[in-house]
């Protein structure tokens, strides 16, 4: 049965209307529907909606069609928006546009994605050392290179498809059917089969199943979270920037009729897909592997031309020459490189997971770690996320219990779904409302912007307004003085000097709703929209997202870790940046949305440095915000958990989500937080420095120390008459010392380090390596001084001797590169100690061992070892001296 309601016209008096049958059986409307407050109630101080869509203002297929409901057929026979498209025509634009799905493009076959991992320099510089190893009948080392090649290379395989998922989730939040008019009926349609030009129908439980622009709208409420972020409902109503629909968004209350302009991927949420299937920014994991792997690559080359060419020119066999070369090349490459950095950064998400940060991207660690700016946004991160009502004032700005008491009554009495505001007065505080009757209730439109509900006790018989301040306070011609009874004309200074309280509080960050009453005759028992007039104006509620509690300390943690807060909202900068002031955050600069559309690229970059509060931003700027910073060498966090966060959380060099976020988001994410809580990033950031700062322990020992004997080595040649150490031996030196590297991930951490971010910084390295390792050669020429002259030596005397002090000496000064501080005082792990000794101890024993005679090794006299210890400790106390210089000198890394 068609439904009667009564709405009031413009001259107050009550009209009827006939509500259309729906099709289907729905959920049920409540007559009252939910407000946003994003320029409804408080006359545009509440954020409003961001969402970059470039909607066409032309509708495809109804341009002519008229927006007054049951429009005629427009002229050419296209459709009328009573009729819809025809069945032939629908499928002829389902052909041509092609299926309502969220697609982002073919993806490459699995095994051309197993492939292109090998294009790393890294990795390809230890494929030529796993050949080399099987060429010189070192099988076991080329068997052990191929495996740390490959687990490294399907342990980052498997990470490939994330985006894929991502992409999947997307289309499975918006796999539903649609009503849509064809051949003038309603009928139910895969949401796949939408077209542009088709007209649907919406109700309350619906999803909006393709971005498009509104023709009919009754008390329409949208719930447009999934892209905005925001919890907060939107009304949509047929006119400029408020009639345009988003595929994915789900309608909350009322009903409505809309002509679909993009459907699949030139959708809002479909752009994003897109966007999410394509390759991300390489992060700062990637482009510190790549360099260092380069920077390996162009020294082995180096080194293979130099030694390669001395040997030839002292006549040695071509074939010797340079499987010499190679093996010394192969000398300078961290063998376990990808095992260590594997087993660290496996270890730190261990430990990240039980401080409630899951990591789904291993090397999203190092970027933690690396991070030294943070982009979120302020709703649910630093604020509560929960509306709570802050002030009730009177005209005067004086605290009310008087108007808490109205706002009260006329959120109880309200039908309907209640606004967070609502909820908010409600929560606030308990007040009384035994006695008090409802009779009846003038619903919340667009147009006024107020609700009205008419109520009685004891024969005293009110109308109670709330709503936006602008549209209360034009209907008034009273105000309050000292009370109910001291009851003031509304003269012009009045207005005045309300209108500037209400902005002075806007522009501290509130949100704020006027409150006005009106007496009734005592018989009353029904009012229309004509009654809201000669109203006395009774004062401000003002409302607020609160900061959260831990915010402050946590932003407090993160800036003494020396990570910069920057924010990224769609909210509006007085609302920012009163949050902002709450939580004693410095606003450096402030841009907004518009101002940043004006900015190129290079203008954007030079301004992002000094901005630290960005508002009304949209997806796209804030991706673009994210992009300046990287730009700028920048290691860029992004925390967001909605649809519109996925961009940025995808471009981002490690992306934030949280366990209650939309799939897309938390798929599109490298870290998962468990709870919402900027402390909770905190601490991982400490254990994401942790984890750093071992694999750059690894790095900096291994390179330091392979460059001293590949530079020893070379250096050798050029006066021994035979090879300083056999190309077997070369690769059983680099293994061992390697092997004693492998619980570098259990070891301790200097709490300096943590303090702040770090990278891999390659000039840093390469500085480090060449000051460090030409130390060890020094020592390493002492040693053959020595093994010649003092005992000497034979070419398997002279290439033991030298393979026994070399690993001696690069093991043990593990013990001194390890920290920054004394050697003596940083303590070392149990098994980072215990293996480090059993290494030096395999490496005196192995001479006299049959596997020793096998790869050349003669037994050394009792004297060698005599020698051996105090220039072991000469060395390892030269290096500790070299080190603190060193530091003071160029810093950390």
């Amino acid at each position: 049965m068609a439904r009667t309601a009564r709405r009031a016209g413009p001259d107050g008096a009550g009209r009827a209307f006939r509500a259309r049958r729906r099709p289907r059986t729905r959920l049920p409307l409540p007559r009252p529907r939910g407000r946003a407050v994003d320029g409804r109630y408080d006359g545009g101080a509440h954020r409003r909606s961001c969402i970059s869509t470039e909607l066409p203002r032309r509708r495809a297929g109804v341009s002519e069609a008229p927006r007054a409901r049951g429009g005629a057929r427009p002229r050419g026979g296209a459709l009328s928006t009573d009729e819809g498209l025809s069945q032939a025509e629908a499928s002829k634009r389902l052909a041509s546009h092609g299926r309502n799905e969220l697609l982002g493009g073919r993806r490459r076959a699995a095994i051309v994605e197993f492939l292109a991992r090998f294009k790393n320099p890294l990795l390809l510089l230890l494929l030529a050392a796993c050949v080399v190893s099987a060429v010189t009948g070192d099988l076991g080392s080329s068997t052990i290179i191929m495996i740390m090649v490959v687990l490294s290379v399907v342990l980052d395989f498997l990470q490939e498809h994330r985006a894929g998922r991502a992409v999947e989730a997307l289309r499975k939040a918006t796999r539903v059917h649609a009503t849509v008019v064809r051949d003038g009926a309603p009928r139910e349609v895969p949401i796949e089969e939408v077209v542009p030009g088709d007209v649907v129908l919406l109700a309350a439980g619906d999803l909006i199943p393709a971005d498009g622009t509104l023709l009919e709208a009754r008390d329409l409420f949208v719930n447009q979270a999934l892209l905005t972020g925001e919890p907060y409902p939107v009304e949509k109503h047929p006119g400029p920037k408020t009639d345009e629909v988003f595929m994915g968004t789900s309608v909350l209350s009322g009903s409505g009729k809309a002509v679909i302009t993009q459907t699949g991927t030139k959708t809002a949420v479909g752009k994003i897909g897109v966007a999410l299937a394509g390759k991300p920014p390489p992060t700062a994991f990637e482009l510190g592997t790549r360099s260092f792997g380069l920077l390996i690559l162009r020294l082995a080359m180096w080194m293979v031309l130099f030694v390669l060419l001395v040997n030839l020119v002292r006549e040695r066999t071509w074939l010797t020459s340079f499987l010499f070369a190679l093996a010394l090349a192969v000398g300078l490459t961290p063998e376990l490189l990808p095992m260590v950095v594997s087993v660290t950064l496996a270890r730190g998400a261990l430990r990240m997971s039980k401080k409630k940060v899951l990591v789904k991207r291993l090397s999203a660690i190092h970027d933690l770690g690396s991070m030294d700016v943070l982009c979120t946004d302020k709703t649910g991160t630093l604020t509560e996320a929960r509306i709570r009502l802050e002030k009730h004032l009177d005209p005067q700005g004086r605290d009310s219990p008087r108007t808490l008491e109205l706002a009260y009554l006329n959120s109880h009495f309200e039908s309907g779904l209640r606004s967070p505001l609502d909820e908010a007065i409600l929560r606030h505080e308990t007040v009384d409302v035994g006695g008090w009757e409802k009779l009846d209730e003038v619903p919340f439109d667009f147009e006024r912007r107020r609700i009205s509900v008419l109520v009685r006790r004891n024969g005293d018989t009110r109308l109670v307004v709330k709503g936006a301040f602008e549209e209360v306070l034009r209907v008034s011609t009273h105000y309050e003085g000292k009370g109910p009874e001291d009851v003031r004309p509304l003269d012009a200074a009045a207005r005045r000097a309300f209108s500037e309280r209400f902005e002075a509080l806007g522009r501290e960050g509130y949100r704020v709703l006027g409150i006005a009453w009106k007496a009734e005759a005592p018989a009353c028992q029904h009012v229309v929209k004509g009654d809201e007039m000669e109203l006395v104006f009774a004062g401000f509620a003002a409302f607020e997202d609160p900061p959260k509690e831990s915010a402050g300390a946590a932003l407090h943690a993160l800036a003494g870790a020396g990570v910069s807060v920057v924010i990224v909202t769609g909210d509006n900068e007085h609302v920012a940046t009163h949050v902002c002031q709450k939580l004693g955050i410095p606003v450096r600069g402030c841009l907004t949305g518009a101002e940043l559309d004006k900015l190129d690229v290079h203008a954007l970059g030079a301004r992002v440095e000094s901005v630290n509060l960005f508002c009304r931003l949209n997806p796209t700027q804030k991706n673009r915000v994210i992009l300046a910073l990287k730009k700028r060498g920048r290691v860029v966090g992004y925390l967001g958990d909605g649809i519109n966060d996925a961009p940025s959380l995808h471009s981002a060099d490690v992306g934030i989500s949280v366990d209650s976020a939309v799939d897309v988001a938390k798929e599109a994410a490298d870290i998962l937080l468990l709870e919402r809580d900027l402390s909770v990033v905190a601490e991982g950031i400490v254990e994401g420095r942790r984890t750093l700062g071992n694999i750059l322990k690894y790095i900096l020992m291994g390179t330091s120390s392979n460059f001293g004997n590949m530079f020893s080595m070379a250096g050798a040649s050029l006066f021994l008459p035979f090879l300083p150490m056999l190309p077997a031996q070369i690769l059983l030196n680099n293994f061992l010392y390697d092997l004693s590297e492998l619980p570098i991930p259990t070891d301790r951490v200097d709490p300096d380090f943590v303090a702040r971010p770090h990278r891999w910084d390659m000039p840093f390295i390469r500085r480090f390596m060449l000051v460090i390792g030409p130390v060890s050669s020094l020592f390493d020429f002492a040693a053959f001084a020595l093994l010649l002259h003092l005992f000497q030596g034979d070419e398997r005397l002279f290439q033991t001797g030298w393979f026994v002090e070399s690993l001696a000496t690069q093991v043990l000064v593990i013990f001194v590169i390890r920290t920054q501080g004394s050697a003596l005082r940083g303590r070392p792990s149990r098994a980072l100690f215990g293996t480090s000794l059993f290494v030096v101890a395999l490496a005196v024993f192995l001479p006299f061992t049959s596997l020793g005679a096998k790869v050349g090794f003669a037994p050394l006299p009792p004297a060698f070892f005599l020698m051996l210890v105090p220039l072991v400790a000469a060395y390892l106390g030269t290096v500790e001296v070299v080190k603190r210089w060193f530091y003071r000198r160029f810093g950390w890394a």
